[in-house]
């Protein structure tokens, strides 16, 4: 039996917010060979073109929402963080865990949002400032695509956001576990793994809701 035709949706349903995930300054200042959180080759460069996505919110007056990580230094606040591969990472009050505001050409207007856990939604008030917003969609870049993008994206898609995650501006620890990332967002939303180009395009003709 086939299954039923479902409504196709648009890339950008209602009003978007562009939700840049850990792009921190450890990303270009830390060149370590053995780092605290392993990623994937080419890491920093899509890191970089996540820019691209950031001047097209700002140009079409798309809310820009940056999320940093950071734990306390006495480590209290890290959980069962460190139970796995990741080293201590994110401390408050070290250079690299500032967000990459320069690089990624941070404005006056733009929100910063801390988090403690993987999620941005889990114990912060991301989800207080998009009902303020009265945002719909959730375009998603940063890293890591298979830890804190994935879980932002499950927890904005359980609170009934449309997602979409930007495949070359996001990066994962390793490229299989970047690419399962990817499989398993677009298994909860059909369409939501796009391509930078074409989130571009979208918000760049943010009235025609592309």
């Amino acid at each position: 039996m086939a299954k039923p035709t479902k409504t196709a949706r648009k890339l950008i349903e209602g009003k978007p917010a562009l939700i840049v995930i850990d792009i921190q300054k450890s990303t270009f200042i830390d060149n370590s060979e053995v780092r605290s959180i392993d990623n994937m080759p080419g890491y920093k460069d899509r890191m970089l073109a996540a820019r691209d996505l950031i001047e097209a919110a700002h140009e079409n007056d798309v809310p820009v929402i940056f999320i940093q990580e950071i734990h306390r230094p006495d480590l209290i606040d890290f959980g069962r963080e460190l139970d796995g591969d990741e080293d201590v990472h994110c401390l408050a009050g070290d250079p690299r865990t500032q967000i990459a505001k320069e690089e990624m050409g941070f404005r006056q207007g733009d929100y910063e949002i801390p988090k403690r856990r993987y999620s941005a939604f889990f114990g912060t008030d991301l989800e207080i400032l998009l009902r303020g917003l009265k945002v719909q969609t959730l375009i998603l870049c940063g890293g890591l695509t298979d830890v804190c993008v994935h879980y932002t994206f499950v927890d904005g898609h359980q609170s009934d956001y449309f997602c979409r995650v930007v495949e070359d501006c996001v990066g994962g620890s390793s490229v299989e576990a970047h690419e399962a990332a990817l499989k398993a967002m677009e298994y909860l939303q059909t369409g939501a793994v796009r391509d930078r180009e074409t989130v571009t395009m979208a918000l760049s003709s943010i009235d025609s809701m592309t």
